[in-house]
Formats: C-alpha cells, sequence, structure tokens
C-alpha cells in the first residue's frame, strides 16, 4: 500500500476465502465472499422490485446470503479492533466498507486502520520502543493479511535500523568515558610529577 506523507500506513482484515493469506500502512482489502454475496444478492433485489412473491428457495438463498454478510461483518469487525487496541496511540479509529444485505441491514465487508509507522527523529530508543509496538499492532489478529504482513515487515527493518544506531551511540558513549578516565589519570600523574620535582624549600 502507499504510504501517505505522515508515513501511516493501514492495517485491514484479510479477504474472506476459504485459503486466506495472511496488514498494512494504509490499507483495504475486498473480500470475494462479499462480491459473491453481492452478486446473488441481486436476483432477489430484481424479484424484490418486480414480483412480491419471494420462492422458498430465494428465501433460503437470502438467509445464506445474510448469514455470510454476519459473519464477515464479525470477522472484519474484530480484525480491526485487534490493530486498535494494541496500536494505542500509533493507531488511528477503524474505517469500514459496507455491504447492505438482502435484509437491508449494512454489514462490514472490508475495513482499515492507519498505524505511524515513521522513526522517531534522533531518537533510535525511542524509535526502536515505537517498531515493536507498531509490529505487534500488526500481527494481532488472529489471520494477519499480506498487508498485515508487509507492515510488519517494514516495521522490524526500521526496529533493527534503530538498535543499529543505539548500539553505535553506545559505543561512542563508551569510548568518551574511557578518554575521560584517561585524561583524568594522566593529569594525575602529571601533577603528581610536578610535585615531585618542586625543590624544597630552604629555611
Amino acid at each position: 500500500m502507499d504510504i501517505s506523507s505522515q508515513a501511516s500506513r493501514a492495517l485491514a482484515a484479510p479477504p474472506a476465502q476459504v485459503a486466506r493469506s495472511p496488514v498494512t500502512s494504509a490499507y483495504a482489502d475486498k473480500p470475494s465472499s462479499a462480491a459473491m454475496a453481492e452478486r446473488d444478492a441481486k436476483p432477489a433485489a430484481d424479484a424484490a422490485s418486480g414480483d412480491t412473491a419471494v420462492s422458498p428457495q430465494q428465501q433460503a438463498q437470502q438467509q445464506q446470503q445474510i448469514a455470510a454478510l454476519a459473519s464477515r461483518d464479525r470477522e472484519v469487525r474484530s480484525h480491526e479492533q485487534a490493530h486498535t487496541a494494541v496500536g494505542g496511540s500509533y493507531a488511528g479509529a477503524p474505517t469500514y466498507s459496507f455491504k447492505r444485505g438482502p435484509d437491508g441491514q449494512a454489514y462490514a465487508v472490508g475495513g482499515e486502520v492507519s498505524i505511524d509507522v515513521s522513526p522517531i527523529p534522533n531518537d533510535p530508543a525511542a524509535t526502536l520502543r515505537k517498531m515493536e509496538v507498531v509490529q505487534q499492532a500488526a500481527l494481532a489478529p488472529a489471520e494477519p493479511s499480506a498487508q498485515d504482513l508487509r507492515v510488519a515487515a517494514q516495521a522490524q527493518v526500521l526496529a533493527a535500523q534503530a538498535r543499529s544506531e543505539l548500539a553505535a551511540l553506545q559505543r561512542e558513549e563508551i569510548a568518551a568515558a574511557a578518554a575521560e578516565r584517561k585524561a583524568e589519570a594522566q593529569a594525575r600523574e602529571e601533577q603528581e610529577q610536578t610535585e615531585q620535582e618542586e625543590p624544597a624549600a630552604v629555611s
């Protein structure tokens, strides 16, 4: 998915398929089951607009469509809410796309949660903590989507970069502390040598 100017991406529910591929920096996935439900619902809608009589077969088909849409609605909402709950302040509120079922009710069939994946400038330690949260948020749903996995992978790369920067800073701090101790020791030695070389005072 595309990264916005705020470097936020979106996490989304996977397509409703028998075999799902495992969210994003801003993303929205459209389920194949919803597309099938929409296709199957069309004859029912046509029948409703023309013939008022609905055959038992059509009624059974509509009930199946409603059950599939209701199941997808629960799956999508649970998926997006998992991202939000774990992402905390780095995650936005879920947004959903809806499909109207044969019963006239709107069902969520797709959704996304935007998440901030930008590093924190000049603070690798804070960036590392942030990317750990982002990665956990991306993988929070029971079945992460392909976009979720891409966001998690991006956060992992940024976390690795932050660890490298943090390690370099720590090495610099250790080297600076060692140099300071060495300079202090040398100054003491020079002071002691100067005191020893001073001639004794004549009474």
